[in-house]
């Protein structure tokens, strides 16, 4: 399968790892600065490789390589305009998150990948990690009963050097803040697991150490769903000195899990009231990743390719991506109104809170 790849910053590692690893016929990458595609495609022992071409023009590339699937690494505010280009031409997409940054642009991926029958995978990697798979697999098998109320804290660190290594960082119109772009995953993750479905929102955000930043570096929210049960977000890069945790919170009438470490990849905590031999192996369970991204992709590559074979929406499709999108956005529209938000979520913007710190 012909794969490129646009966008070879700080994440496109882990996108070209996937790739290796799923043994994609790597046909093309692209960046509007040259050095950072011989950066990424050194680190993995690909730059020898001369079948391999190197573009600045993302559409160029669409057209001269027709790869039959691309992934989108680039700034956040760009993701829509090129993907929605490339669903256009037919190209099925893994699209680094946030998927958008507003609403409508998220609608519209969903509405023409639809229409030209082409797969969209939101890359909300953490999906894949083992204890969230076996956490997934409980609650599908009802062992938590009626569900009371989840959490998820995103405590972690981003200091003055990470914002300088790209100045697009912590701007309203290409990345928003703490919530939409280290917080984002765990986000992902509460919804999936309470239930999807929202009533409202009511959330408060902060700048309280960046001030050289436009957007947020602390988020908190309450989360009313539809099926009774309450959920609440605390996303924030001010933990000094270094990331503390990623911790996933689930309770039930009969099972409580905690799922912890610095990207949801360990079970801190596995009770339930129907407890089996096999929950022994859980408890305890940690994953070894090398960094806060997790082992996830190479999982959620395999999906998508396996997808496009077979036919089928991938595992975490376009909606997922916009569900995520939709709860950062209502807890910044919360956090502009005062107000307690509805869902569904219309026509709000990232760039709708400019100005707001």
């Amino acid at each position: 399968m012909k794969y490129a790849l646009i966008g070879c910053g700080r994440i496109a590692t882990n996108h070209m790892k996937a790739a290796v690893n799923n043994k994609l016929e790597i046909v093309a990458v692209c960046d509007v600065i040259p050095e950072k595609m011989e950066e990424l495609l050194e680190k993995h022992d690909l730059n020898k490789d001369e079948s391999i071409k190197r573009y600045t023009d993302y559409k160029e590339m669409v057209e001269a390589e027709k790869p039959e699937l691309i992934s989108i690494a680039t700034e956040s505010g760009n993701h829509a305009e090129i993907a929605l280009y490339c669903i256009e031409q037919g190209v099925n997409l893994i699209i680094e998150k946030p998927m958008a940054m507003n609403i409508d642009d998220a609608n519209k991926i969903i509405a023409l990948s639809e229409e030209k029958g082409v797969k969209v995978s939101a890359c909300h990697q953490n999906r894949f990690n083992v204890a969230i798979q076996e956490l997934r697999k409980a609650l599908e098998g009802g062992r938590f009963g009626k569900l009371s109320h989840g959490s998820i804290h995103v405590r972690w660190n981003r200091n003055h050097g990470y914002y300088d290594q790209a100045k697009w960082r912590g701007t309203w119109a290409q990345d928003g803040g703490a919530l939409m772009n280290q917080c984002i995953h765990g986000i992902d993750l509460l919804r999936w697991m309470m239930g999807e479905e929202i009533e409202e929102v009511y959330g408060a955000t902060r700048q309280q150490f960046h001030d050289y930043l436009e957007a947020e570096d602390l988020g908190m929210a309450v989360i009313k769903f539809k099926n009774g049960a309450l959920g609440t977000i605390e996303g924030t890069n001010n933990v000094y000195p270094k990331n503390l945790e990623e911790t996933l919170y689930v309770f039930g009438e009969t099972g409580t899990v905690k799922i912890g470490g610095t990207s949801t990849n360990n079970i801190d905590v596995w009770d339930f009231a129907d407890e089996t031999d096999a929950d022994g192996a859980n408890k305890g369970l940690q994953e070894e990743t090398s960094n806060v991204y997790g082992n996830g992709h190479t999982s959620l590559f395999a999906d998508v390719i396996d997808a496009i074979k077979n036919d089928r929406k991938p595992y975490v499709d376009a909606v997922a991506g916009k569900n995520a999108l939709e709860l950062v956005l209502a807890v910044y529209k919360s956090q502009k109104t005062g107000q307690p938000v509805k869902f569904p979520l219309e026509h709000f913007a990232s760039t709708d809170m400019a100005g707001e710190f």
